[in-house]
């Protein structure tokens, strides 16, 4: 329900400013939960069994062709940023921490679809749609990436630490 009414440039530009500022917020929350949260043992990160340990991912959707080409947040954080895109490192301490930011990247993702509402305060409800839409072109991706690869580090752990 549109509560308020801008002139079209200042609508736009806080088309731009919530998905330019939303985001950036969420991942700073995601940043200051403990990394307890994002315990692979957990429910909501371990893959289950309609996932086939990930692969339903690249089976229906075809990931091993496009993840590449998925951004890396984690560089964007300096002091705390986890880059997850190339592994270099395939000691089991940092595979345990590739689990963690792979789970705290989800979390940052599925939050990054929830602020689509927002723009239901001051454009017309149609557009509500489009920013769902595009909410999820955004971010559904990236929570696939993340879905996808967890099994995978969790097969090498247990293949190579037992």
């Amino acid at each position: 329900m549109q509560i308020f009414r801008f002139s079209p440039p200042v609508t736009i530009a806080l088309i731009f400013a919530v998905w330019a500022i939303a985001p950036l917020l969420l991942a700073l929350l995601c940043l200051a939960l403990p990394d307890r949260v994002f315990d692979p043992r957990r429910y909501f990160w371990r893959a289950h069994r309609c996932e086939r340990e990930g692969q339903i991912y690249d089976s229906v959707f075809h990931i091993r062709g496009w993840k590449r080409l998925l951004p890396d947040g984690g560089g964007v954080w300096k002091r705390r940023g986890y880059q997850k895109r190339n592994l270099t490192d395939y000691s089991e301490e940092n595979l345990r921490r590739f689990l963690v930011e792979s789970a705290r990247g989800e979390l940052t993702h599925w939050l990054g679809i929830l602020p689509f509402w927002v723009f239901g305060l001051f454009t017309p409800p149609y557009v509500v749609w489009i920013m769902l839409a595009y909410a999820l072109a955004v971010n559904l991706p990236c929570i696939f990436a993340q879905r996808y690869n967890r099994p995978r580090i969790l097969a090498l752990i247990r293949r190579r630490y037992g």
